[in-house]
């Protein structure tokens, strides 16, 4: 993929971890007992943070050192 194209993805992974990780502190501190809809939205949020590190890999050129 080009890098404008990565960069693009990222930001709007970014922003869904974002919007996610609010959702659940709200759904915590709501006091919801909905364990199932906060486990599968965890689970997003996890996978949301390995396409994120992917792509930042992707996007980082590998040093030799």
């Amino acid at each position: 993929m080009e890098p404008q194209l990565l960069q693009s993805r990222l930001e709007s992974l970014k922003i869904e971890h974002r919007d996610l990780d609010a959702s659940i502190d709200a759904l915590v501190a709501g006091g919801a007992n909905d364990q199932l809809r906060l486990a599968r939205m965890k689970k997003r949020k996890l996978f949301l943070r390995d396409e994120i590190t992917a792509i930042e890999s992707q996007l980082i050129p590998d040093i030799i050192a």
